[in-house]
């Protein structure tokens, strides 16, 4: 069976990924979702009267004989071929499952249907069903395990943030330039388009996005100020950081993406406590610098690290990747809570000294 494709990968070349009768776009990452089905509407509809032939739904409202209808239908404008996306398709995946499975077996040759999922687990008849030459489906999740992580960062996120620099924005990011840019940020691809745009107003006339321009831009200086959350967390005072969190909010920042670069370097000191655990526990001494090292943490930031760590406790470090998860679900609906109490939250535990 084929593995879906990921959005970058497609991103990257997607004329050598032609629309197929059946879309299926999944994943935790709305900026690449919107991304995908943007290439995919390209495709089929092209540039001129293609709105004509597109009809989007709502995945919690929609009723599968509407979808189907629009598929059939011929538009007065256009080549005649449509388009029907499903937003937030979930649910309507769930109502209409065996359906979609006999659809997806023999679809209909008028029209492309694209479901945008949260998740699509491969375990699941539809899925399997969707892996054939009827259809395309493209990941748009980021892994969440560190070891993946990093070297995702490495093989998929750099590279296309350079291209997409080059592409969309006029401008040249050199690895280093864009190394830089993901550490103050974040994985996050939405928030790292959004700094590519200003950097590129701000490039000279080179059109070269630089270390030191990213180190001054906008988002730097708000990333530099969720480093300085971050730090008066670890260093146990709960009300400078509180005081951080706030002007960050204030000055616009989404609670998400203050989540997304706070977890970034959280998940390194989660990555180095596991390890300094996993050599205690063979019998080797615990070397909780060489352990930093291993996760990326840059050398002039190792003695402060070191000891925020150490201040933090083995116990609390042992429960960063629990916490991450918790106030990350928690932001995307799961808690009743304001976002600013959550982080709120995220930040005493952070303080607190285990």
């Amino acid at each position: 069976m084929a593995k879906p494709l990921h959005a970058v990968d497609y991103l990257a070349k997607p004329e050598k990924h032609p629309p197929q009768p059946v879309g299926v776009v999944f994943g935790d990452e709305p900026f690449l979702c919107k991304q995908v089905i943007l290439k995919i509407r390209s495709a089929v509809l092209g540039l001129q009267d293609g709105e004509f032939s597109l009809s989007e739904f709502d995945g919690r409202e929609a009723v599968l004989r509407d979808v189907l209808e629009e598929l059939d239908t011929v538009a007065m404008f256009g080549d005649g071929r449509r388009l029907v996306v499903v937003e937030d398709a979930d649910q309507f995946v769930t109502q209409y499952r065996s359906e979609l499975e006999d659809y997806v077996g023999s679809p209909s040759n008028a029209g492309v249907l694209v479901l945008e999922l949260k998740s699509f687990p491969a375990n699941t008849r539809l899925y399997k069903a969707s892996a054939s030459a009827n259809a395309l489906v493209v990941d748009c999740s980021v892994p969440t395990k560190d070891t993946e992580l990093a070297s995702w960062i490495a093989a998929k996120l750099i590279p296309w943030l350079t291209a997409r620099a080059k592409q969309t924005h006029r401008v040249e990011l050199p690895q280093a330039a864009a190394e830089m840019l993901i550490e103050m940020i974040g994985p996050e691809l939405g928030l790292l388009d959004q700094e590519l745009a200003k950097l590129a107003l701000a490039a000279g006339d080179d059109k070269k996005i630089s270390a030191e321009l990213v180190g001054q831009s906008v988002g730097g200086r708000r990333a530099k100020t969720a480093w300085l959350m971050l730090d008066a967390a670890l260093d146990g005072d709960t009300p400078e950081a509180v005081l951080q969190l706030g002007r960050l909010l204030a000055s616009g920042e989404e609670p998400i993406g203050i989540l997304a670069q706070v977890s970034f370097s959280l998940r390194k000191l989660a990555a180095a406590t596991r390890l300094a655990l996993q050599a205690e526990a063979a019998g080797h001494g615990v070397q909780l610098r060489s352990a930093l090292e291993q996760t990326g943490i840059r050398p002039f930031a190792l003695q402060k690290t070191e000891q925020q760590l150490k201040r933090l406790g083995r116990q609390h470090g042992s429960k960063l990747y629990g916490w991450l998860l918790q106030a990350d679900l928690d932001l995307k609906g799961v808690s009743a809570l304001a976002p600013r109490l959550i982080l709120e939250r995220l930040i005493v535990r952070l303080s607190c000294k285990g």
